[in-house]
């Protein structure tokens, strides 16, 4: 593995728009070994030039904080983009045509591996049946999971490599799709779990994101992916990897180098895959989806992390799998004192289904909602997924981002790649354009959340924000002119008054061209330049 390339001491970057609360009309920006130096003008600028190492002309470009990704999954992103998804695959017919083309150009993989169907966006709704999957790979070891990742179909021949487990046709969910993934994922190899990886995160830092949350565990990934990992971060040039181990037993967690188990530590499942729990049955099935933890159970986990110094957090989706995990938080506050677990800054994940009482107790608890709005922009409206599932009137109420930043919940906005894409740009439109008006944020809001608000989320206030002392993690982007939101309005109208002295986003309105990520550096190193610039 290469080192780290070291970067010039001290930088200039000039004659563009730099986005800092230090100065709104910043134009100008010094990094010194790693840290914002100094923001300010243009004509101030010029008192640098002659001690730096290195002078960058902006020409008009754009700097932001770079972006943080709560929430990914890595090496099943990078499998994602070098392999087989079908997240565009408009029917049952075209994916079965792509399978069998993967498997033709894949013949000394062992297992062939691939995601991304939705059966509820195909003619017919269904999926496709073991019979068909085993022609069209002619015979082969094949994992597809579904979109949500919580459900999978699979060919006989992998299911013939589980001694003794036998599965009905039809998606697999719950402990019997845990256990077909362990199988798939652990026909890879090495090297194409470290492919994946590098891959994954050098897709990340060209789209001007610095950090990402991975969040892995037993039944996600396994131990040597997530060490992995971690290691590979430490020691080549990219994203900065901040691990979540899902698994209750919290020294494993710290011995692996956590900073929290936490993550998708399953309290249910997707609504996707009917396995997300609710309080009344879904509209299209006759069940109330899977419970893995109880209250109880989140409450132990909460006790044994506050008292070890981690945090503890929780993948919950459904109605009651978020009460459960507020319950179990507030017994835990009982037991050792709502100062620690506020302290704790403890994490759900998803929380997509919340009431006004559960916003509540997200505030009261200092819990942070660590959400993907690119959820609603895919599965939002009244004719997407969330309303086959729920119907209308439940459908509207999911994922609403304005409630929870008016009871003072901190938000950390990330994709859950490769549910949905990393595109951070694309994430801050969805939930500033939210297909459920009074859930909409301001641009601004939602640039905080998916900045500042993943530093937040693991206990870092001094970072994400381009302020003297803070990390040089930054992104230069080619965009359009700069708008400012009205402050009465969360969309509709933009400001371009300088009077406001809040610093310009690109316009993010829908159909409009998103930044284009010209350069990204973390920690004042360069991790990626796009070519030619």
């Amino acid at each position: 593995m290469s080192e780290r390339t070291p970067e010039p001491a001290t930088v200039l970057l000039r004659r563009g728009e730099v986005h800092s609360p230090a100065d709104p009309f910043a134009t100008a920006m010094v990094v010194e070994r790693g840290q914002v130096a100094w923001v300010g003008s243009e004509g101030a600028a010029d008192a640098f030039a002659d001690g730096v190492d290195e002078v960058v002309d902006l020409d008009g470009a754009l700097v932001t904080p770079a972006f943080t990704d709560a929430h990914v999954h890595t090496t099943a992103t990078g499998l994602a983009l070098t392999g087989l998804d079908l997240s565009d695959a408009p029917s049952l017919e075209t994916a079965l045509s792509l399978v069998r083309d993967f498997a033709a150009t894949r013949p000394a993989d062992r297992v062939l591996l691939g995601h991304g169907w939705d059966a509820a966006r195909w003619p017919g709704g269904r999926p496709p049946t073991r019979a068909e999957l085993d022609a069209a790979t002619g015979g082969r070891p094949l994992y597809l999971s579904r979109i949500d990742v919580h459900s999978a179909v699979v060919t006989t021949a992998l299911l013939d490599m589980v001694p003794g487990f036998d599965a009905p046709d039809g998606p697999l969910t719950a402990d019997a799709h845990h256990t077909v993934r362990a199988t798939a994922l652990a026909a890879i190899t090495p090297e194409q779990r470290v492919g994946a990886q590098r891959t994954a995160l050098a897709h990340a830092a060209s789209l001007g994101v610095g950090s990402v949350h991975e969040c892995a565990g037993p039944d996600i990934s396994s131990e040597d992916d997530f060490t992995g990992l971690l290691r590979l971060a430490a020691e080549e040039p990219g994203p900065r990897v901040v691990g979540y181990w899902a698994e209750q037993d919290v020294a494993k967690a710290r011995d692996l180098g956590a900073v929290g188990a936490a993550g998708d530590l399953f309290v249910d499942g997707a609504l996707g895959s009917h396995t997300a729990c609710l309080h009344q049955p879904y509209a299209d099935a006759g069940h109330t989806g899977i419970a893995y933890l109880d209250a109880e159970a989140v409450a132990a986990h909460v006790v044994a992390c506050t008292e070890a110094g981690l945090q503890a957090g929780f993948h919950a989706i459904g109605d009651a799998a978020v009460t459960a995990v507020v319950e179990g938080v507030r017994a835990a506050a009982e037991k050792v004192g709502l100062a620690r677990v506020r302290a704790a800054r403890h994490r759900v994940e998803h929380a997509e289904m919340l009431t006004p009482e559960t916003i509540a107790a997200f505030a009261e608890l200092g819990l942070t909602a660590s959400v993907q709005p690119a959820f609603d922009a895919l599965w939002g409206g009244e004719e997407g997924m969330y309303a086959q599932r729920l119907g209308v009137e439940r459908a509207r109420a999911l994922n609403p981002f304005a409630a929870l930043l008016r009871a003072g919940v901190p938000l950390a906005f990330g994709s859950d790649s490769p549910v949905t894409p990393v595109d951070p740009w694309g994430t801050v439109r969805a939930a500033a354009f939210h297909r459920t008006a009074e859930h909409r944020v301001s641009a601004r809001a939602a640039f905080t959340a998916h900045t500042r608000g993943g530093w937040r989320a693991v206990g870092r206030d001094d970072a994400g924000v381009l302020v003297p002392g803070a990390p040089a993690d930054y992104a230069v982007w080619r965009t359009d002119a700069l708008v400012v939101q009205a402050p009465d309005d969360r969309v509709a109208r933009w400001s371009t008054d300088p009077r406001s002295g809040t610093p310009g986003l690109p316009d993010l309105t829908p159909g409009g061209d998103l930044p284009v990520c010209l350069r990204t550096v973390v920690g004042g190193r360069t991790v990626f330049v796009r070519p030619g610039e």
